[in-house]
């Protein structure tokens, strides 16, 4: 594959410093010609203030969104872009996009069109990290109630470093310890290359989802349209990670109102709403122990908000 049929899309929603660094990343003046993709678009998602076009390094460009719609959204706003290009080079067959806060290593966009090449049409993910080396699992098993009534459970938090938690949550640790391209249920949205004609055929990301479970949900779609998703275990970049989440309650709201959009979809939202209403009781139960012991937490107060959080989000969607 031929990085000039590549383009890059980056969903922005916030300041362009953040993102700069990426950007130097891809298209710096220290980036050789043959790792430069064709087009680098970042799509500002309602950005409070809009992102300059005149502040970009060349070879960016921004397409502004005039209704903040969540990651799915801006990335369907960017792949249609793309597919309705004009020019002699036609419209790009593949998209790569990347988290705004990310960093990538030299050379990795050419060795990830050359590792994934054979696999087309597929998904394809790569490792991720912090800066401190902590592995975000970009590998992982299709959601099931038993993966997040698990990691619901507050008890459990301190172990979930365990081998047999991270299994209980849907890590795919034979991918996250294996090396090559490795097929995988779903990868992490923060590194996707995607065939844009096909993920466009199916009708892109279901912008029902803000925030979380998107990238899932579109994997299990083309999953039953024979096209796979594979881990690049080869190659790593790092993520910040935050850089979208607004907030730890927020980000709580979005994470499980995604979740009961998925259930709906693809499982049974009744049992996982019950799955998880009965690990609320063992958290209060656990929870009440802590307070007895002298720790700082109100027993009820945190079930009460875990509660509301099971039986209200995904109806009503904070933006």
């Amino acid at each position: 594959m031929s990085i000039e049929r590549l383009a890059v899309v980056i969903p922005v929603h916030g300041p362009l410093d953040p993102v700069l660094p990426l950007l130097e990343d891809l298209l710096g003046a220290d980036v050789p010609a043959p790792d430069r993709p064709a087009r680098v678009l970042l799509v500002d998602d309602a950005s409070p203030e809009p992102l300059s076009a005149a502040a970009l390094p060349a070879g960016a460009e921004v397409l502004r969104r005039e209704r903040n719609g969540g990651f799915g959204a801006a990335v369907n706003t960017g792949l249609s872009a793309l597919a309705q290009s004009e020019g002699t080079g036609g419209s790009p067959d593949l998209a790569l996009v990347l988290n705004s806060d990310l960093r990538v290593p030299t050379g990795f966009i050419r060795d990830l069109l050359a590792h994934a090449a054979p696999w087309m049409p597929a998904v394809v993910g790569v490792r991720s990290a912090d800066e401190d080396g902590r592995s975000g699992y970009a590998a992982r098993f299709f959601p099931t109630i038993g993966h997040q009534v698990v990691e619901w459970l507050v008890p459990l938090a301190s172990q979930r470093e365990r081998d047999l938690l991270h299994r209980a949550v849907g890590h795919d640790l034979a991918a996250e310890r294996g090396h090559g391209m490795i097929p995988v249920d779903w990868v992490s949205g923060a590194v996707l290359l995607l065939p844009i004609a096909e993920v466009r055929r199916l009708g892109g990301f279901d912008e029902g989802y803000f925030m979380y479970t998107e990238e899932v949900d579109l994997q299990l779609r083309l999953r039953r349209e024979g096209i796979p998703s594979l881990l690049d275990a080869d190659l790593q970049v790092i993520h910040a990670g935050g850089g979208s989440s607004g907030g730890e309650a927020r980000r709580r709201q979005w994470l499980v109102g995604a979740r009961m959009r998925y259930a709906r979809k693809h499982g049974n939202v009744h049992l996982l709403r019950a799955g998880m209403t009965a690990a609320t009781g063992a958290n209060l139960v656990w929870n009440t122990g802590r307070r007895l012991a002298g720790r700082d937490v109100d027993p009820l107060a945190v079930a009460r908000e875990e509660l509301d959080l099971i039986h209200r989000a995904g109806r009503e969607l904070p933006r």
